[in-house]
């Protein structure tokens, strides 16, 4: 989904130089534009045992019967009830909790199909900025806005499992507040997306309600 323009946020230029001449800036642990105004963090990706990902709620709600079951594969994903429901022939195999889109970047409504599968997709937008040596400068940026440090390089945010439905848009697996709160994909815990992934083709219908 194309975002809203913002003015650039130059002020993260000037704080990364800043941590540059100071020598490093490791122990800064910056979580993205809304964290520095005093919102909810935004972590898009999912990286397994990243610190990051420690206040995850616990999965209790998912299930999959799946494996082994013949059919054609479709998925149903419920935004009220931020629940994704995966059949074959019509027949309920499995269920998982989601995170969608949240207000400002909804997750579109409507009937799609699988388009790509891609096991270890990274966002093209989201991610951290690194300085030479590979350490995070600052986290969880978005680059169409925010503006990248002299120097710096992009690292995309992990989207594994990722399933796209449209444009920058699909189910993959990632981080679960609780509530809707990604840019407009669909979040799965990482087991819920590789079975998922595991289980569609390029094809698979997808109807998001």
């Amino acid at each position: 989904m194309q975002p809203s323009f913002r003015k650039p946020r130059w002020g993260l230029v000037v704080l990364a130089l800043l941590c540059s001449a100071l020598g490093s800036c490791t122990n800064l642990y910056y979580y993205g534009p809304s964290a520095a105004l005093g919102g909810t963090r935004y972590l898009e990706g999912y990286t397994p045992g990243d610190p990051r990902y420690s206040n995850q709620l616990a999965d209790t709600e998912s299930w999959w019967r799946g494996d082994g079951v013949a059919g054609e594969p479709g998925i149903t994903i419920s935004l009220s009830q931020q629940k994704a429901y995966f059949y074959k022939d019509g027949k309920l195999v499995g269920a998982s909790p989601i995170s969608s889109g949240d207000e400002q970047h909804p997750t579109p409504r409507g009937g799609f199909s699988v388009q790509q599968k891609d096991q270890w997709h990274q966002s093209s937008q989201y991610g951290d900025y690194l300085d030479a040596d590979g350490v995070a400068i600052l986290k969880n940026m978005d680059r169409s806005v925010d503006p990248m440090p002299p120097g710096a390089k992009f690292d995309g945010a992990n989207m594994f499992y990722f399933m796209r439905i449209t444009r920058g848009i699909g189910m993959h697996a990632g981080y679960l507040p609780g509530y809707a709160a990604s840019h407009g994909c669909i979040r799965m815990p990482q087991h819920m997306a590789e079975a998922f992934f595991r289980n569609v083709r390029v094809g698979t219908p997808v109807v998001v309600r």
